[in-house]
């Protein structure tokens, strides 16, 4: 006897008592049999038609409706890859477990799944995409009990660096008041309402090109907002909410001053803290005179590395590669250091929990007026 005709009479008894649609009766057989198709198995073991499938209540005569609220959805996103996500009623759910109990079926894929796995057939049969489960570009979840559908879009990275040629740009932007930053209408869930520094600049020229909520930075140092930012600028990695567009072509662009180079589509941000070497020129003022002599004694810094200690008790050590400085009056000079990042520099020069300070080496109280960066370089 072969397996089909060992299961007519369990159908034959399960019909007789139950009405089922073709999708849920034949999903009862189908990998017993080693089918692909719910519906025409069922439609071959079906002895009747059906008003009303005593399971899912002839939902699965509704998936187009779905399929549009899905394609209506994603009209405005570019990607390749999809996968689809269900909430459905618990009801719909106990009767299909009774079933499966009452008549002592096993190894059958839920409900839930076959649902699921119906509407990304659709899809992909409408839209030519391609179905993955384990890394799709975007993911919709079909919510059965309110007839809704969401859209959720894996986040894109990118690296690049930015050029601050001009002073008075905070690094940071400050988040919406509303939320917090973590998106809310009145920030039009970017979780910022101000674009008027880095990340705000930054941030706007991505919403704009790609789309999305949110955007996360990861910054390689930080710097001042007097503090200039020069040579081939700072790099930085940006992770895009629910972006729209995945793959746009990237060029270098100035706004508001600021210059963004280098933009490219990375795997993923940095999970480790980045290291990397900055040059950067500081212009100093002593309480006492000071003269060639005494700047000479900053010589002294490559030797030894910086010991930083931190609020928390945490010591790190920052080395200092070189050293040059040129004096200006009797009370002012430029230093020029090229030191592992991570320095805090005006604690540096005041000597704030920081051994040796410019302060202790020149015997004088020093304080730094301004610093900028003449070149980041990523090892």
């Amino acid at each position: 006897m072969s397996n089909y005709e060992k299961i007519i009479p369990i159908a034959n008894k399960i019909t007789k008592k139950y009405d089922l649609c073709d999708h849920c009766l034949g999903r009862l057989f189908l990998k017993q049999l080693h089918l692909t198709s719910n519906k025409l198995l069922g439609k071959k073991l079906n002895q009747k038609p059906i008003e009303k499938c005593y399971v899912c209540k002839n939902l699965f005569d509704n998936l187009n409706y779905f399929l549009k609220l899905m394609l209506d959805l994603s009209a405005d996103y570019s990607f390749k890859t999809f996968s689809v996500g269900s909430m459905i009623k618990p009801s719909i759910v106990d009767r299909d477990d009774f079933i499966r109990s009452l008549y002592r079926l096993k190894g059958i894929d839920s409900i839930k799944a076959d649902i699921t796995k119906e509407l990304g057939k659709l899809y992909s049969k409408k839209t030519k995409k391609i179905i993955d489960y384990l890394d799709p570009d975007i993911t919709f979840t079909i919510n059965l009990k309110d007839e809704s559908c969401e859209l959720h879009s894996k986040p894109i990275t990118l690296f690049g660096r930015y050029v601050k040629p001009e002073r008075g740009f905070s690094q940071k932007q400050k988040s919406c008041d509303n939320c917090s930053g973590k998106g809310c209408r009145v920030c039009n869930f970017h979780g910022i309402t101000e674009f008027d520094s880095i990340e705000g600049v930054i941030s706007k020229l991505l919403f704009k090109k790609f789309g999305g909520t949110t955007t996360k930075f990861t910054w390689i140092g930080g710097e001042d907002k007097s503090s200039l930012v020069l040579g081939n600028g700072r790099p930085f990695f940006v992770k895009i909410q629910n972006p729209n567009k995945r793959n746009i072509k990237l060029s270098n662009v100035t706004v508001d001053s600021i210059q963004i180079n280098h933009l490219k589509l990375v795997y993923e941000s940095p999970k480790k803290p980045f290291k990397f070497n900055s040059t950067i020129s500081m212009r100093i003022s002593t309480e006492s005179q000071i003269d060639s002599k005494s700047l000479k004694k900053l010589k002294v810094l490559t030797t030894n590395p910086v010991v930083v200690y931190d609020k928390s008790g945490k010591r790190s050590e920052k080395k200092i590669f070189d050293v040059k400085f040129k004096q200006h009056s009797k009370n002012m000079f430029t230093l020029i250091i090229k030191v592992e990042g991570g320095l805090p520099i005006k604690r540096f020069v005041i000597g704030d929990d920081i051994a040796p300070g410019i302060s202790k080496i020149l015997d004088t109280s020093c304080v730094c007026i301004e610093f900028d960066f003449l070149e980041i370089e990523v090892q």
